[in-house]
């Protein structure tokens, strides 16, 4: 019995690190693809010198970033500032025990899988107020408060967003989701929630053109301008792990998750797994290309963006998407 028992954890232990694991990897080459794409944009080289075509230099920032000091500040709350990056961290991280990747390639296919995520993308708000307020400096506080009034706005949007891919499918399960795109991939009939997915999703993670919590021309670095050294790797590590997570979101709910571009040989006989990570690949890159291409908002044109434009869009086509599909009698079961 107890043998059973430890064998059914080792074997969760390695599921979960067989998921973590890439994702850390693949944090270091987005960074390193980041950089390279914004320098083909700028017309420049980016990193080349550390490793072949400078491949390393990632894992050389992120050493260099851990053997330096660790400071904390005098005036902030020791044991919040300190748990503030690792609950980061760890949200950016829970949120992909319900990504599947291909069929059967899920550590939990648990039925609400899209609610889960949706709570677990909203509680990131908490470790960036708790970064925000521990520091008690006038910067990371203004940083915090408009992360989360930022995250918050566009949060309801999200919400209005997944409804109708919900209607479309009539399940919370994310595999059934990719499943219901056999036909068509819901990014063509639901393209304008498609649009206002993604642009929200650059600002649920702080991403140009909406960073405005980290603006350094305004907040000096925002919520984490008093981490440094390991603190702040736990940050920038969770940001692009976001990324990553809402790329995959993306994919998963417009793009058809692990199904091929068309189902005709040879790209039919592609692993699931593959096409997954392209297309996670291709929306990474429309991030790093809004990026380089797009100038910072005002924060009342973000507020405005948010609640002006995007909730009452995607309430009306909720309603349109359900008056849709009662009058044609298309309704999911």
């Amino acid at each position: 019995m107890l043998y059973d028992y430890i064998l059914q954890l080792l074997i969760i232990v390695a599921q979960i690190m067989a998921v973590i694991a890439p994702v850390l990897i693949s944090v270091a080459f987005l960074v390193y693809a980041e950089r390279k794409i914004l320098a083909l944009i700028q017309l420049r080289k980016g990193p080349n010198v550390v490793g072949p075509f400078g491949l390393l230099q990632s894992f050389a920032d992120a050493l260099k970033l851990i053997t330096k000091e660790n400071i904390l500040p005098s005036g902030s709350n020791k044991i919040v500032f300190l748990l503030a990056p690792i609950v980061t961290m760890v949200l950016s991280l829970a949120a992909w025990a319900v990504i599947p990747f291909a069929p059967g390639w899920v550590i939990s296919d648990i039925n609400v899988g899209i609610m889960y995520l949706f709570a677990i993308s909203s509680l990131g708000v908490y470790g960036i107020i708790m970064a925000g307020w521990a520091s008690n400096s006038k910067y990371p506080f203004l940083g915090a408060l408009r992360s989360a009034a930022q995250m918050v706005s566009y949060e309801v949007s999200i919400g209005f967003v997944i409804i109708t891919v919900l209607l479309c499918v009539g399940s919370l399960n994310l595999t059934k989701i990719v499943e219901a795109q056999q036909t068509v991939w819901f990014a063509i009939p639901l393209l304008p929630m498609f649009i206002i997915f993604f642009i929200s999703a650059l600002a649920e993670t702080n991403r140009l053109p909406f960073d405005l919590p980290e603006d350094e021309s305004t907040l000096v670095a925002g919520f984490f301008t008093e981490y440094s050294s390991a603190s702040f790797v736990l940050f920038f590590l969770a940001e692009y792990a976001s990324m990553i997570l809402m790329s995959a979101m993306t994919v998963i709910l417009f793009l058809g998750g692990w199904l091929p571009l068309f189902d005709i040989y040879p790209l039919n006989i592609i692993p699931g797994v593959i096409w997954f990570t392209v297309k996670i690949m291709f929306v990474l890159f429309l991030f790093i290309w809004v990026r380089g291409t797009f100038p910072r908002y005002r924060y009342d044109q973000l507020m405005r963006l948010g609640w002006k434009v995007f909730l009452p869009l995607s309430l009306f086509w909720v309603v349109i998407t359900a008056g849709f599909l009662v009058t044609f009698d298309i309704v999911p079961n």
